[in-house]
């Protein structure tokens, strides 16, 4: 994408981020989102075939930034590769920004029907959560449980992970844990659920590692500018 054409789009993607944070998926309009972005409609279409593939673009453009945040942590600490550690940064990186948040805490007041648009999937899915070349590299390096099978985390990582997320309108108002306090209970437990009592050294794996969140931070990117569909 051209600079003048990825800029164009960035301003888009900022006015439906602001939009749909402030009024909610239902309220907002490609016609105010090109009113507010300085555009013509047709202009959007150039860009985002739907509605729907427009606000999957403003989720897709955060999780680039997430991985990439992610990334440069492991390419800082080889410890930062260890799944916990790992999923303790991707809950923070996810809960501080807005639209991430919505999605997987499930936010029907902000996301409304966007929440079973198929465009919101791959925003939510094990893809984004961890993908099976990280979990065999895990695997290979000795950093998973002995025993323990990439395959055998699809159903658990995922279920007790955002577990973590979509608890949170549900819990009573007594509960009054911070950010750092949630994510530490969840590196806890999957650090006594799926890794060795003794790790081994990352340091070894640390490239590699880096280099998967790096690529998938890509993927979404692409997908975020209209690269893709995102799948």
């Amino acid at each position: 994408m051209r600079g003048d054409q990825s800029g164009r789009a960035d301003r888009i993607l900022d006015v439906a981020k602001d939009l749909l944070l402030r009024w909610g998926y239902r309220r907002v309009t490609i016609d105010e989102i090109a009113k507010r972005a300085g555009v013509g409609k047709g202009t959007i279409y150039l860009h985002w075939r739907t509605r729907e593939e427009l606000f999957f673009a403003v989720g897709a453009r955060e999780a680039a930034a997430m991985l990439d945040a992610v990334a440069a942590a492991m390419r800082a600490d080889a410890g930062e590769i260890r799944l916990h550690r790992y999923m303790r940064r991707f809950f923070l990186e996810a809960m501080r920004r807005p639209v991430l948040r919505a999605i997987f805490t499930r936010d029907a007041e902000t996301l409304d029907k966007f929440l079973s648009s198929p465009a919101r999937q791959p925003l939510q899915g094990a893809k984004l959560l961890a993908s099976h070349d990280y979990l065999g590299l895990l695997a290979e390096h000795g950093l998973l449980r002995e025993g323990l099978r990439p395959e055998d985390l699809d159903y658990p990582l995922p279920t007790i992970v955002f577990g973590f997320f979509a608890i949170e309108p549900l819990l009573p108002a007594e509960v009054t844990l911070g950010p750092e306090e949630k994510a530490d209970h969840l590196a806890d437990t999957l650090r006594r659920t799926f890794e060795p009592a003794r790790p081994p050294d990352c340091e070894p794996a640390a490239e590699r590692a880096a280099e998967i969140f790096e690529r998938l931070s890509r993927e979404f990117g692409d997908a975020a500018y209209g690269g893709n569909d995102g799948s």
